[in-house]
């Protein structure tokens, strides 16, 4: 191509990032919804299930899904879960059976670039995990869990309404395991989950 065109086509495209540039903000009434695939690592000290150390699998994937509202430039609500993910369980080394978990989690973010043109939006957030188990070994009862949750994340913009998302975050999850009523252990979950996928702005 040459140089009297390539500086026309130069121009052109500036001023389509400019304008691009200016509309990326994330700003007060803005919605988005995200989903992408984490991968959930548990503690290494999970319990008893009786006089048995109790050990949940840890390193399992899932589809994750998630929408938020943003009160204020610079914070805003988010409302996120996952598939049922399934955990293998052992008690003392032996195999127990498996378990299914599926979070929930309601957190308030903080954007500190909120409102301002940048491409890059990191985030902060926390609040509240619900978590309900089934599919437990036959005889046992794990009893749904209440936890503090906080996440920190990050949108990279690749259109005004499309973005890349990764994330992390950490739950205090624990569950009383139950037999005929009786409580015969506590599993503890406390699931650090990484992952990484869309989100699309509105």
């Amino acid at each position: 191509m040459k140089t009297t065109r390539l500086i026309p086509v130069a121009v052109i495209a500036a001023s389509c990032a400019f304008v691009s540039q200016a509309a990326l903000a994330y700003s007060a009434g803005d919605t988005f919804v995200r989903g992408g695939f984490a991968k959930s690592d548990t503690r290494s000290d999970s319990g008893n299930l009786g006089d048995a150390d109790l050990g949940i699998s840890s390193g399992e994937t899932g589809f994750t899904f998630g929408a938020g509202y943003l009160f204020h430039d610079q914070i805003g609500i988010e409302l996120n879960s996952s598939e049922k993910i399934e955990h293998s369980l052992s008690a003392d080394g032996a195999d127990a059976g498996t378990i299914d978990r599926m979070p929930v989690n309601l957190l308030v973010n903080y954007y500190p670039l909120g409102g301002l043109d940048s491409r890059v939006q990191p985030y902060v957030g926390a609040g509240l995990n619900y978590t309900r188990f089934s599919g437990e070994p036959e005889g046992i009862d794990a009893r749904r869990s209440y936890g503090a949750v906080g996440q920190v994340g990050i949108d990279l913009a690749v259109t005004d309404n499309f973005m890349l998302n990764g994330f992390a975050n950490y739950a205090d999850v624990d569950s009383r395991l139950s037999s005929e009523g009786e409580r015969i252990g506590t599993a503890k979950v406390d699931p650090m989950t990484i992952g990484g996928g869309v989100t699309f702005r509105f």
